[in-house]
C-alpha cells in the first residue's frame, strides 16, 4: 500500500500526513495536561482560595467558578505549593487552626505577607473536589530531611504514630495518598544554587527517607535543567549511573519557559507584531529538541532505567501587565499564548512513550494560565480553551503521525507552519489536533491513514480570530472562544482539511 511505503521512506509531498492506526502502542497519559499553582501573586489568594467568609460565590473557601471551569477541562493533577515558594515553605505552619498560623514572608514573590490559610489541608480538599492528583513538591532548600519525611508521613500513613495522630487532630481520619512528590525544585537556582553533584548526593539522602507507606508507593520527580543547561544533566546523569541509585527517583523535570524577548525584557503580552509571533513559535517548537537531548543523555548514561521526563513547568512569560504589582508575575493571555500551548501539548502527546506529565504554569493570574479573576468575575483565557479542546487525548491511545508540511518563513528563518498529533479513544474514535502557526495564510493538509477503518468526518473544532493579539477581557469575555469547524472531509480514504490561518484545531473521525 502507499501508506505502508510513505511510512518506511517518508517520501511524500508537502503537506501530506500519515496516520498510522495500528501503531497504538501506548497512552497517553492524562497528567500531561497538568496545571501548577504556586503562592505567587494572586495565583492561590484571591484567585483559587478566597476563604469560606469572601462574599465571592465558594465551596469551604474555593472561587465556585474557578472549580468548575477546572472541572470542565478535566484537571488531571494540580502541582503544589511552587516553584520557588516551595523551598521557603515549611508545611506544618499551613495546618490548624488558623488564628494559629504564623505568617511568613514570600521572599521569592512580592516581598508580601503570606497568612498560611491555605496549606496541605485546603490543597487537599481542592485536589478532592477536582477528583485530580495532587503534585507536592518537597521544600529541599530551606527544609531538612525530618521536616520532608514527617509531610509524606502526615498524608499517606495509616499506621499510630506522632504524625497520623497530628492529622486526625486537625481534623482528618483516613490519609490522603499523595503518590506524586517533587524532590526539591529548580535546585540550580532558587532552591538551593547547587551544581549536579551538590544536587544529587542531597537528593538522595531525602528521598531515602521519603517513605512509601503500605500500599501507597511513591513516585519522585528528580529536579532537571534550566532550559538548555544539558551540563546539568550529564552531571547528574553520571552521578546516579556511577552510584547506581536510580531507584531514587521515576521521573525528572525540565523546566521550559517560552520568553519571546529576552529575561530582562520578555515583550509584552498584547503589544506585538508578526515578528514577535514569529519569534514566540519558533522558540515554542525548540521544546521538542529539549526533550530529545535530555532523552539521549539519559539514555546513554542509564538505558535500562525507565526514567520519565516531566515538563512540570512550561508555558510562555511576558512582561508583567502595566500596572499590576512587581513580583506578582500577572499577564494577559491571547491567540499567540493559544498557539504555544497547542503545539506544545502536542509535541508531549508525541513524545508520550517518554513524557508522562506536564504543568502549565500556572493556573490562575500567574504567567499563561488558563483563568483570570477580577474581584467576583472569572474570565476563560485563549489557552483554556486549548486544554478544553485538547481533553479528547486524555488516556487515549496514542496513534504515530508523520507529518510533512510547509514551512513558514520570516527574515530569513524558517520554521514549520504545522504541527499535529493524533490518538483513538475506547470508543474507538480517532482524534487529530493541528496547529496552523501561519498569521494570515490558510494551509491545506492532507491526511491518510495506514491500517484498516473505515473512518468518517463527524466534527470539529477550532480556536482562531482574525487578530494574533485577540484575547478576552472582563469587559468582553468571549472575545476568543471555540467555534464549530465544518470545512473537512474525507475523499476516498483521505481527510481533506483547511487550517485557517493562526489556529488551534481538533478533528473527529468515526
Amino acid at each position: 500500500m502507499l501508506a505502508g511505503l510513505v511510512i518506511s521512506t517518508g517520501l511524500f509531498s508537502q503537506n501530506q500526513m500519515i496516520v498510522d492506526l495500528d501503531g497504538a502502542d501506548h497512552k497517553i497519559s492524562r497528567h500531561i495536561y497538568g496545571h501548577f499553582s504556586e503562592h505567587l501573586g494572586r495565583c492561590i489568594y484571591d484567585g483559587i482560595w478566597v476563604g469560606e467568609d469572601s462574599p465571592i460565590p465558594n465551596d469551604q473557601g474555593i472561587r465556585s467558578e474557578v472549580l468548575k471551569a477546572l472541572k470542565e477541562i478535566g484537571i488531571p493533577n494540580l502541582r503544589w505549593p511552587g516553584g520557588c515558594f516551595a523551598d521557603e515553605y515549611h508545611w506544618k505552619d499551613g495546618i490548624g487552626p488558623k488564628k494559629d498560623r504564623p505568617p511568613m514572608i514570600n521572599t521569592h514573590w512580592g516581598m508580601v505577607s503570606e497568612d498560611n490559610s491555605f496549606g496541605t489541608h485546603e490543597f487537599l480538599r481542592l485536589c478532592e473536589m477536582l477528583d485530580c492528583e495532587p503534585v507536592i513538591a518537597g521544600n529541599m532548600g530551606s527544609g531538612t530531611v525530618q521536616e520532608l519525611s514527617d509531610w509524606v508521613e502526615y498524608v499517606n500513613a495509616d499506621i499510630e504514630s506522632d504524625m497520623t495522630r497530628l492529622r486526625k487532630q486537625n481534623g482528618r481520619e483516613e490519609p490522603w495518598y499523595v503518590k506524586y512528590w517533587g524532590v526539591g525544585n529548580e535546585s540550580w537556582g532558587c532552591g538551593g544554587n547547587m551544581n549536579p553533584t551538590q544536587y544529587y548526593e542531597k537528593m538522595t539522602r531525602y528521598s531515602t527517607y521519603m517513605r512509601s507507606y503500605p500500599d501507597k508507593p511513591l513516585y519522585k520527580v528528580a529536579v532537571g535543567p534550566s532550559g538548555f543547561n544539558l551540563d546539568w544533566t550529564e552531571e547528574f546523569m553520571k552521578n546516579v549511573a556511577e552510584k547506581g541509585k536510580s531507584w531514587l527517583f521515576n521521573g525528572y523535570s525540565l523546566h521550559y519557559y517560552t520568553v519571546p524577548g529576552g529575561w530582562g525584557d520578555k515583550g509584552s503580552a498584547t503589544e506585538f507584531g508578526e515578528s514577535e509571533w514569529f519569534t514566540t513559535i519558533r522558540k515554542a517548537l525548540r521544546l521538542e529538541e529539549l526533550i530529545d537531548r535530555n532523552l539521549q543523555i539519559i539514555d546513554r548514561y542509564l538505558p535500562d532505567a525507565n526514567i520519565d521526563l516531566i515538563v512540570d513547568e512550561w508555558g510562555c512569560w511576558h512582561n508583567r501587565e502595566p500596572g499590576t504589582k512587581p513580583g506578582f508575575l500577572y499577564q494577559q493571555n491571547t491567540l499567540r499564548d493559544a498557539l504555544v500551548a497547542g503545539l506544545s501539548l502536542n509535541i508531549f502527546n508525541q513524545k508520550s512513550d517518554r513524557v508522562k506529565m506536564a504543568n502549565l504554569a500556572q493556573t490562575v493570574n500567574v504567567l499563561q494560565a488558563v483563568l483570570l479573576t477580577n474581584e467576583q468575575k472569572v474570565i476563560l483565557t485563549p489557552t483554556y480553551h486549548v486544554f478544553d479542546m485538547y481533553q479528547v487525548h486524555h488516556d487515549a491511545r496514542y496513534l504515530p503521525v508523520q507529518l510533512n508540511g510547509e514551512d513558514y518563513e520570516m527574515d530569513g528563518r524558517k520554521i514549520p507552519a504545522i504541527t499535529a498529533s493524533a490518538s483513538r479513544d475506547d470508543e474507538g474514535k480517532v482524534h487529530i489536533t493541528f496547529t496552523n502557526a501561519k498569521p494570515e495564510e490558510a494551509v491545506a493538509v492532507q491526511c491518510h491513514f495506514q491500517g484498516s477503518a473505515d473512518l468518517q468526518f463527524t466534527h470539529g473544532q477550532v480556536l482562531t480570530h482574525d487578530q494574533m493579539n485577540a484575547h478576552n477581557t472582563f469587559e468582553n469575555p468571549e472575545n476568543v472562544q471555540i467555534s464549530n469547524f465544518e470545512d473537512a472531509h474525507m475523499d476516498d480514504g483521505t481527510l481533506k482539511v483547511d487550517l485557517p490561518p493562526k489556529s488551534v484545531l481538533m478533528v473527529e473521525l468515526n
